[in-house]
């Protein structure tokens, strides 16, 4: 007969806490940046950076024309002006498509409203709250606004 130990050694099969952990994605600070649209690849790299900020950004047309909102897509294509972003404006449910060609400029205007809403940041907070000894703990989302 084998004997259990009472005891079993911890490790990262036993305690949850030893696990490894991997670290998250960084997450570039863009919030009130304006960068360089000189070239064809600095416009492609702006917008698809604009694609993936959780806030609102500002498009300055070539014609002169301004729109602020949320880009929700874009649909890169091997020639600029074939080449769009889509955009919610900000004070309407219309969706506007413009070409890569027609954008003289770029501008991360709005509130990103995932900055600071790090994983670890809600681990943290779980943990401050088991320690301080409070009992049916969930982790629970900040509020964006």
């Amino acid at each position: 007969m084998t004997e259990v130990p009472s005891n079993p050694p911890v490790n990262a099969t036993t305690n949850p806490d030893a696990m490894e952990v991997a670290p998250g994605a960084e997450h570039e600070m863009l919030e009130g940046r304006i960068p360089a649209m000189a070239t064809e690849e600095e416009i492609r790299a702006a917008l698809e950076q604009a694609f993936g900020y959780r806030g609102d950004v500002t498009i300055t047309l070539k014609t002169g024309g301004r729109i602020e909102g949320y880009i929700f897509d874009r649909r890169p294509a091997p020639a600029l002006h074939r080449s769009i972003v889509r955009i919610m404006p900000k004070d309407t449910s219309e969706r506007v498509s413009i070409p890569y060609s027609e954008i003289a400029g770029l501008a991360f205007t709005g509130r990103d409203s995932a900055a600071g809403k790090s994983w670890e940041a809600w681990v943290q907070r779980y943990w401050e709250k088991k320690t301080a000894g409070e009992k049916n703990i969930g982790i629970q989302s900040e509020a964006l606004d």
